[in-house]
């Protein structure tokens, strides 16, 4: 397809709060959103956001701010995050069903002025405003009230630029391989080009209704899916978190016809249908984490639509590649770069560390200049910390993480390469492989995989031995309940590496 990148770059405006403000001109009486099984007109959703940024103000907030929100997905959410950048305030969103302790350093990090917290939606919210010493305070009529912590008058605001390029709209935090938080700023401009760009790779129109049951507080929920719906003047229907019950059941009656995922959620919707989706989905996406070939298989069959996906990280806002709409894949590719990204292999070979530029890349790491320095070259060019090739026809393939990689016998292992293979196995709903340090000064191989049935461990050992090389089988492979994940269901292999190097985590019969 023709993508008109030129008229769409210099189509956007300078603030997050643009978007809105453009299509409550252009279709004021069409829903937005819909929450709480009403829809929220783009005309309502905007004089919400307006009457927000009046509310920061008087509260304190100013130009430069952060403010702080912990939260579930929910319509205050929303009006805090476009109301911050019409104040020029930074949004820093976390889900609020991390712990105290995560919760606490990405509150002192980041220096917010402010904290909202949603407890409307979300008792994990609640407990972390209790904690901070939040209180009730009136909001907008359409939202009700909120939750607020103290306003913090040691916080020192940052510089303000007119160029949506340069001003920071959002601050999410990853904790990439490290397990530490990194306060990753992106700009106004990343954000609405990857919005732009999500919504037209994705033919999104008004006629779209879309399934927001992605974690607004992390960037795919964020970019992809809230500002690219919006951006296309679709109506995005919020829930605070996704349930394979609850999700099917929106299929089946709220007419939704684009669903946005993680792997994992896909897993856990067909365990739950158990058989064929009804709906009227016209567009499948995955994201966020690799997309195994049997994992695609069964959700095509599920709902008879290709399943499509991409590559993306939150450094870049996050879409890196995708799948096209009249050209899905089969072959295991990420796609291709989406318009306006350039990719190389470091060295130059066929095979290596991979490194992206586009408009779309992020500002840096908040208050760590050594950490952006070591990853985004002043050039533009961001190192990915992915190892990957490129085909022919310039489709993209992941084939694991720099920082992951597990040297046995003086040979590298990738862990997706024999986590692709345990996914394989119709016992396993989703694995995660790891390394741990050995007696002989390199690395064991250890696997931990989300399964069913008695002694999976020794039928998973039997399974890999005739597709791996020796260096490259599980030292030990730990079948567990479920795997530690993230609120967007995306595996914590930090926490994995630490039960792995404590060994407390057995497989049953081990």
């Amino acid at each position: 397809m023709t993508f008109p990148l030129s008229s769409i770059a210099a189509s956007l405006p300078d603030r997050l709060a643009g978007l809105l403000a453009a299509r409550a001109c252009l279709q004021p009486d069409a829903a937005a959103l819909h929450v709480d099984g009403r829809d929220i007109t783009f005309a309502g959703l905007w004089q919400a956001v307006r009457d927000t940024a009046a509310q920061l103000t008087a509260f304190g907030v100013r130009p430069g701010d952060r403010v702080l929100v912990v939260a579930e997905n929910s319509l205050a959410q929303v009006c805090l995050l476009f109301a911050a950048g019409l104040c020029d305030a930074w949004i820093a969103c976390v889900n609020a069903r991390l712990a105290a302790r995560e919760v606490d350093v990405i509150r002192a990090h980041c220096g917010a002025r402010l904290v909202f917290y949603t407890d409307d939606v979300s008792p994990d919210a609640a407990a972390h405003g209790a904690r901070h010493g939040a209180r009730h305070v009136p909001a907008p009529a359409l939202v009700g009230r909120w939750l607020v912590g103290p306003l913090d008058d040691g916080a020192r605001p940052e510089p303000v630029h007119a160029d949506g390029a340069r001003q920071c709209a959002a601050l999410l935090y990853t904790s990439g391989t490290t397990g530490q938080p990194k306060g990753v700023m992106l700009s106004h401009r990343s954000l609405l080009y990857v919005a732009a760009v999500s919504a037209t790779l994705r033919r999104l129109g008004p006629a779209d209704r879309v399934a927001g049951v992605l974690p607004v507080s992390h960037v795919y929920g964020l970019a992809s899916v809230l500002l690219g719906t919006l951006h296309a003047g679709a109506c995005l229907h919020l829930v605070p978190r996704f349930t394979a019950a609850g999700l099917l059941h929106m299929l089946a009656h709220d007419g939704i016809t684009v669903l946005q995922g993680v792997p994992a959620l896909y897993a856990r919707l067909l365990d739950a249908a158990g058989g064929p989706v009804a709906s009227r989905l016209r567009f499948l996406y995955a994201g966020g984490s690799p997309l195994t070939p049997p994992l695609k298989a069964r959700v095509e069959a599920a709902f008879g639509l290709p399943l499509h996906n991409g590559y993306g990280m939150t450094e870049m806002a996050p879409t890196i590649s995708q799948t096209r709409v009249d050209a899905p894949r089969a072959d295991g590719s990420a796609g291709h770069p989406i318009p306006g990204v350039e990719l190389r292999i470091a060295g130059g070979g066929a095979q290596g560390e991979l490194w992206v530029r586009g408009p779309n890349v992020m500002l840096g790491y908040y208050r760590d200049p050594a950490g952006t320095a070591g990853v985004l070259h002043p050039d533009g060019w961001l190192n990915t910390g992915d190892v990957a090739r490129l085909d022919a026809d310039g489709a993209l393939h992941i084939v694991g993480r720099t920082k992951e990689v597990i040297v046995r016998s003086g040979f590298n292992v990738y862990p997706l390469e024999v986590e692709t293979l345990l996914n394989a196995h119709p016992r396993v709903v989703q694995s995660a492989v790891v390394g741990r340090p050995a007696p002989d000064g390199e690395e064991e191989v250890i696997a931990f995989v989300e399964g069913t049935g008695d002694r999976l461990d020794a039928e998973l050992a039997r399974w890999l031995a005739g597709q791996l090389a020796p260096y490259k089988m599980p030292a030990r492979i730990v079948v567990l309940d479920a795997l530690p994940a993230g609120p967007t269901g995306k595996v914590l292999k930090a926490r994995l590496r630490e039960m792995a190097a404590d060994g407390t985590s057995r497989a049953p019969g081990a």
